[in-house]
C-alpha cells in the first residue's frame, strides 16, 4: 500500500506536535494547531482534533491525547505546512503505510529535544543583527506589553517549530503575531 500525500501531511503534523512528548492536552493541541502554527482557524481547531481522533490518528484518555499509530521516520521540509482540509477531513490512520514515509531528515516523536535557550549576547553569531537581539526584545516588550520571559518562551517555540531560524527572526515573528508594525521592527534590526 502506498502512503498518500494526505497521510504524509498528517504524520508530519503529529510529528511536529508531539515532538518530545508522549501525550498532549486536547486544548493544548487545539491551540498549537491554530494559534502557534496557524494551520487552521481557531474555530476549526477543535474540529480538526476531533477528526484526527475519529480517523484513528489520536487516542483521547482523560483529556490527554496520544498518537495511536507508529509514525515512523518523517521528514518535514523547511517552510512546509499542511492543507487545512487534511486536518479537518483526514484520511484514516490505518489506510496509510508507515514504511513508505519520507526518510531524508528523520524527526522522532519520542525523543525529547534538549530545551534551547535563546542566546542574546554579542559575538554568538556572524550575523550583525544578532547583537541587536537584546534591544529588539526590549522594544517588543515595551510595545506589546509582554514580559521579556514570555517573549523568550514564544521565540523558543518558533525556533523549535522552524528549526533553522535565528533568535532575532524568531522575536520578529512574535512581534508580528502581536500586531506590531513591522516597519518599526525592520528599523530596529537595521544594520548599517
Amino acid at each position: 500500500m502506498v502512503m498518500t500525500e494526505a497521510a504524509r501531511d498528517v504524520r508530519r503534523v503529529l510529528t511536529i506536535a508531539f515532538r518530545g512528548r508522549d501525550s498532549i492536552g486536547q486544548m493544548d493541541l487545539e491551540r498549537f494547531l491554530s494559534f502557534d502554527m496557524e494551520w487552521v482557524a481557531p474555530h476549526e481547531a477543535e474540529q480538526a482534533v476531533q477528526a484526527l481522533t475519529k480517523a484513528g490518528w489520536l487516542s483521547l484518555n482523560e483529556g490527554a491525547l496520544t498518537v495511536s499509530v507508529t509514525l515512523g521516520e518523517v521528514t518535514v521540509p523547511l517552510g512546509w505546512f499542511p492543507r487545512p482540509s487534511r486536518l479537518l477531513s483526514p484520511v484514516g490512520a490505518h489506510d496509510a503505510d508507515p514504511t513508505t514515509a519520507i526518510t531524508e531528515q528523520p524527526v522522532s516523536v519520542n525523543q525529547a529535544e534538549p530545551r534551547r535557550t535563546i542566546q542574546t549576547t554579542e559575538g554568538v553569531s556572524s550575523d550583525p543583527r544578532s547583537r541587536l537581539t537584546k534591544r529588539l526584545v526590549k522594544f517588543i516588550a515595551r510595545k506589546s506589553g509582554l514580559e521579556a520571559s514570555e517573549l523568550q518562551r514564544r521565540a523558543e517555540r518558533k525556533i523549535s517549530a522552524f528549526h533553522n531560524i535565528t533568535p532575532w527572526l524568531a522575536y520578529a515573528l512574535v512581534a508580528r503575531e502581536q500586531g506590531l508594525p513591522m516597519e518599526e521592527i525592520v528599523e530596529a534590526l537595521a544594520v548599517v
